[in-house]
């Protein structure tokens, strides 16, 4: 008898086009898991709009994320690959696991009351969100979920969820575990805060050599190294942290050993680095602009994986509606 492959669910908000903390800290994993799992990947546009945003500008953010993601290797022959907004059992089991969450739980989740204290105003959106990603992740029953130290928290609650679901209408959610990436947090620029589109420290995925240059040649090194002549700590370094990624291991190697006896300096170690990005990153640009010339090629993909997470929706959502007593009176 066969047996299905573990099923992974993870998602993405569009934000536009991906920059490497993206690809380094989930996309690369999700290639890496497609054969062994059988992979749900959705762009995350429901979460996104609990921020404020430009409609006008949202389809294009979407179609570039799934342009990227399809450019990395993210394989729709071997995975499903959709958008989020394009199943509305995703806002309908929301609604049903926020009838059996607590909001003390909500109230305490890290991300909402740093945000919170950000902004003078917070809306219910925002304090909502993880129930939102425990929908995503129990309408497939998945058993695994691909996540960053900084979600944790989250899929915490959302096994909490099924739980509680499972005691009170019967055993018929996983609880999900979680798989960790290799880089479960990738520094921006700035070397302190996470890559991160809005507060530009990021190197875009598709950009040209000359902006990779441009943008590596602004990162932040050891900052007690202040003459090219100083030796230098490459592992307080976020250039030489980049390195570890991008760069292969005996010039990796060769660098902290340089680094530590300053027989490189920085201007020329981020050039190494630029010149590795670029390396690497070439097929993924290439393949970029061939999707980016025939766009029907990639509503196509997202059709079609919309059509296959909504079957396994609404069959998830027809036995979560009989066993909490609602649909149709017998």
């Amino acid at each position: 008898m066969s047996h299905r492959k573990p099923r992974i669910l993870s998602g993405i908000q569009p934000s536009g086009d991906l920059h490497l903390g993206n690809y380094l800290g989930a996309v690369q994993n999700w290639v890496r898991l497609i054969d062994d799992y059988d992979c749900f990947y959705c762009v995350v546009d429901l979460h996104a709009v609990t921020v404020p945003y430009e409609p006008a500008e949202m389809p294009a953010r979407v179609f570039d994320l799934a342009v990227g993601l399809l450019a990395s290797g993210v394989d729709p022959d071997r995975c499903t690959l959709f958008v989020q907004s394009a199943v509305p059992q995703h806002a309908e089991l929301q609604w049903l696991l926020g009838a059996i969450t607590p909001l003390g739980e909500l109230q305490r989740m890290t991300q909402f009351k740093d945000k919170s204290g950000q902004w003078g105003s917070v809306n219910a959106g925002l304090l909502t969100y993880p129930v939102l990603q425990a929908a995503d992740i129990l309408l497939y029953r998945a058993e695994r979920v691909p996540v960053g130290a900084d979600q944790q928290q989250h899929l915490e609650l959302t096994r909490e969820l099924a739980r509680r679901w499972n005691h009170r209408f019967g055993e018929y959610f996983p609880e999900p575990q979680p798989l960790f990436t290799r880089a479960r947090r990738i520094l921006g620029l700035d070397g302190v805060a996470k890559m991160s589109k809005s507060m530009d420290n990021v190197i875009p995925l598709l950009a040209e050599p000359d902006e990779i240059r441009a943008r590596v040649s602004t990162a932040v090194t050891d900052p007690a190294r202040v003459r090219k002549d100083d030796p230098g700590n490459p592992h307080v370094c976020n250039v030489f942290a980049l390195h570890g990624f991008m760069s292969p291991p005996a010039e990796r190697a060769d660098i902290e050993i340089l680094c530590q006896t300053a027989g490189i300096g920085c201007v020329a170690c981020k050039g190494k680095l630029a010149d590795n990005l670029a390396d690497e990153l070439s097929p993924i640009r290439e393949r970029a602009a061939e999707l980016r010339a025939h766009p029907e090629r990639v509503h196509e993909v997202l059709g079609d994986g919309a059509a296959t997470a909504r079957r396994v929706a609404e069959d998830t959502m027809a036995e979560v509606r009989a066993r909490m007593g609602l649909g149709q009176p017998s």
